[in-house]
């Protein structure tokens, strides 16, 4: 299955904004991980940027995926763009 990464923007004041649509957050997070479509997925240490990486029949699931996600339905994440990836190693 082919793998794809996402690279996305946190909003300013991500720590504050972020409160009340964490637990849904991480609970749908999870599910990803135990259904074997998320790899991984975490903040860079500054928490500016998202990165993740998918198992996914293509770009659409994976684009489906983050726009379910309360994170990017309540403007957590700004912005992101999706590429498959080719793991080399």
């Amino acid at each position: 299955m082919p793998k794809y990464i996402m690279w996305g923007n946190y909003c300013e004041g991500v720590l504050e904004k972020r409160a009340p649509y964490r637990q849904a957050h991480l609970d749908g997070l999870a599910q990803q991980k135990e259904s074997g479509v998320l790899v991984t997925i975490g903040p860079t240490a500054d928490i500016t940027k998202v990165f993740a990486i998918y198992n996914a029949p293509d770009e659409t699931t994976v684009r489906q995926l983050v726009e379910q996600d309360p994170y990017w339905q309540h403007g957590i994440w700004t912005e992101y763009a999706v590429k498959e990836w080719i793991q080399a190693i």
